[in-house]
């Protein structure tokens, strides 16, 4: 029988909202505003203990508030204290990113990458993404570790067997999930899922943000597992639905 890892940070008795983790997440557009809903919904189940989202689009801000009124929409990130911070599910407009904390970049927002950051960054690329970095995918392995080492940033590669790549360290390999996962809007979930991890454990270098960033692919595909034992096809809603139990 599987055994399922420690997957949370820990909660103490005298913990609060702020000492919890606080992510921030830049998700969604007019033409793919579901993102914002998932990526949010994901962070949700990550372990911070407060959700802001950055709210460009006033449509797509209230949408998030009407779904989620825990989660706090924010108008710009200057004076915001954020442990973390997501961007590029759904390809939302940026117009800054924070340089001080751990980033998660998804989708098209992989671009901004910058390899002298000091803080972690994690990027969530599947192989079809794999073109903004300008790499082509001849040996997944090799280059998933290739171009974390390149840009010294943890890559997550997506897919079959996802892998956890960071700079000039073993790379993980996720051998829970299934093709349930294979399906619209688990990206924006997932990507979510590790901005709230990062924030909630605050890993203190790139060894432990590569095992917190493995941790919640493994959450992921167990949500993923949980949902296929109840409903057949799964979709995205069903996985973060899941998510809420895994750790149960």
């Amino acid at each position: 029988m599987f055994k399922k890892p420690r997957f949370l940070a820990e909660v103490s008795t005298n913990s609060n909202k702020y000492s919890r983790g606080v992510v921030g997440v830049c998700a969604g557009s007019e033409k793919y505003s579901g993102a914002a809903i998932l990526c949010v919904g994901g962070a949700r189940r990550g372990g911070a203990g407060y959700v802001k989202y950055l709210a460009e689009i006033k449509s797509i801000a209230k949408l998030v508030t009407n779904n989620y009124p825990d989660v706090v929409n924010i108008s710009h990130l200057d004076g915001e204290k954020l442990d973390a911070f997501v961007v590029g599910p759904g390809s939302p407009k940026i117009s800054n990113i924070p340089r001080d904390i751990p980033l998660v970049l998804d989708s098209a927002a992989i671009s901004f990458v910058d390899a002298k950051r000091n803080p972690i960054t994690v990027l969530t690329p599947h192989e079809g993404e794999l073109k903004y970095l300008g790499y082509s995918l001849d040996n997944r392995l090799e280059t998933a570790q290739r171009i974390s080492n390149d840009l010294n940033a943890i890559l997550v590669l997506k897919g079959s067997r996802t892998i956890v790549a960071a700079p000039h360290l073993t790379p993980l390999l996720d051998d829970i999930g299934g093709p349930e996962l294979s399906t619209a809007g688990s990206g924006d979930i997932l990507a979510g899922l590790i901005g709230s991890m990062l924030a909630s454990w605050k890993p203190k270098n790139i060894a432990e943000a590569q095992i917190i960033v493995f941790k919640a692919i493994q959450m992921h595909s167990m949500a993923g597992r949980l949902a296929r034992r109840r409903i057949n096809p799964v979709v995205a809603t069903d996985i973060l639905q899941a998510l809420g139990e895994v750790n149960l």
